[in-house]
């Protein structure tokens, strides 16, 4: 995901994410390579800024 779109919020919710976040594990069979460490990361980014929207929307 490129980071402007980071910038601007997640347009997804933290559920998706999560969900990606999981099938990444699974498709990695709990080792990651480089890459796929580096999308680990870019999605926990994405994640956590979609809960803080969810907490801010719920606030």
């Amino acid at each position: 995901m490129p980071p402007e779109s980071l910038s601007s919020g997640s347009l997804r919710s933290a559920a998706e994410v999560n969900e990606q976040i999981r099938a990444l594990w699974l498709r990695a069979g709990g080792s990651l390579s480089a890459q796929e460490r580096a999308e680990y990361e870019l999605l926990v980014v994405e994640w956590a800024t979609a809960i803080r929207g969810d907490v801010i929307e719920a606030a």
